[in-house]
């Protein structure tokens, strides 16, 4: 048994991997990732190397999806690959592009011709059990149900930016493939995601609040932030991969086409550098201008994708549930202490 993971070489798919892996003994993962498998995956991915199979490529290459469908016969797939909303980088700081402003053509080929690729090879396998499509919370907007509540799957899509629109697109490509061909879809909408193996990619350019404070904290470094009261729903990467294997898993397919994964529980960022303070008694902060800060928050949105977000239909169907934020965050930081910080 296969699962093939587009994608897979970033930090929330890479825990996938080797959890999953971990988890079923047997079975094999193959990675496609245009990006290169470097020295934290090989070190991450160790206790599991001898059944995994990491392949660089594109996922718009077609003879390449062909191949990896005849050599490697995947019977699950999770398509994660994408270009994100933030510009990517070199690890020295050197801005490449901006995607949404520079290249929305990239955005929309990847993340909806990418998908159709990666689905054109799901209908020929025959023996697929799951196709999980990886979405985002960018396909809300910045508001959401007054008062600001949990947001639900179900309605407030609204993507304000070319990579919402690309996801959401996706969402419903996907969801047409599989009534079409007879296979089982669902896509899920992330909100903000850190955790181990967190670091500079191709398609990852941006560090998230939760990885600059610990990351600082522990370097000794004041965190120069603009405002407190903006808000975020953080979840961990290993509770996203718990998410992702409990669907890839679920017998009977899915009962609804669209998932929110999630904590479930927004905290305004003076309330995120108090809880990181527990773990880092030495954090320290101060309020900067905006073009000067390590965290930037836009204090105005406190509901819509920034908010809240309603994860009562994953739980039911699969019985997840997410760590206590505080346990999360802690979690995290132990990775970086034992595992060593990712740039």
């Amino acid at each position: 048994m296969t699962l093939l993971i587009t994608g897979g070489g970033g930090f929330v798919m890479s825990n996938l991997a080797l959890m999953w892996l971990k988890r079923h003994g047997g079975e094999h993962v193959v990675v496609l990732d245009a990006g290169p498998k470097d020295d934290a995956l090989d070190r991450f991915w160790a206790p599991v190397a001898d059944r995994l199979t990491y392949i660089r490529g594109s996922i718009l290459d077609a003879e390449l999806l062909a191949r990896i469908g005849a050599e490697h016969v995947p019977d699950r797939i999770l398509h994660a690959a994408t270009v994100t909303l933030f510009a990517p980088e070199t690890p020295e700081g050197t801005a490449i592009s901006n995607p949404e402003a520079d290249v929305p053509d990239t955005v929309l080929e990847v993340n909806i011709m990418g998908t159709v690729r990666v689905l054109e090879l799901a209908r020929t396998l025959r023996g697929l059990k799951a196709f999980v499509n990886l979405s985002s919370g960018g396909v809300y907007n910045d508001y959401g149900p007054e008062p600001p509540g949990p947001m639900p799957e179900d309605g407030w899509v609204d993507p304000p930016e070319f990579y919402g629109i690309s996801k959401y697109s996706s969402e419903l490509i996907a969801r047409h493939y599989g009534k079409s061909f007879g296979f089982d879809v669902c896509s899920c909408r992330l909100s903000g995601v850190y955790g181990p193996m967190d670091r500079w990619r191709p398609s990852r350019a941006y560090d998230c609040p939760p990885k600059v404070a610990l990351h600082r904290a522990m370097a000794g470094e004041v965190i120069r932030i603009n405002d407190t009261e903006g808000v975020g729903d953080h979840i961990h990467a290993q509770d996203v991969a718990r998410a992702m294997m409990a669907l890839l898993e679920k017998e009977g397919g899915f009962d609804h086409p669209v998932y929110n994964v999630a904590q479930g529980e927004a905290v305004t960022l003076g309330q995120l550098l108090e809880l990181c303070r527990e773990i880092e008694p030495g954090l320290k902060w101060e309020i900067a201008p905006s073009a000067a800060c390590d965290i930037v928050v836009d204090p105005r949105f406190k509901g819509g994708r920034w908010g809240t977000y309603d994860i009562s239909r994953l739980q039911v169907e699969t019985g997840w549930a997410p760590m206590p934020l505080r346990q999360a965050l802690r979690h995290y930081a132990d990775f970086v202490r034992s595992f060593g910080a990712t740039p």
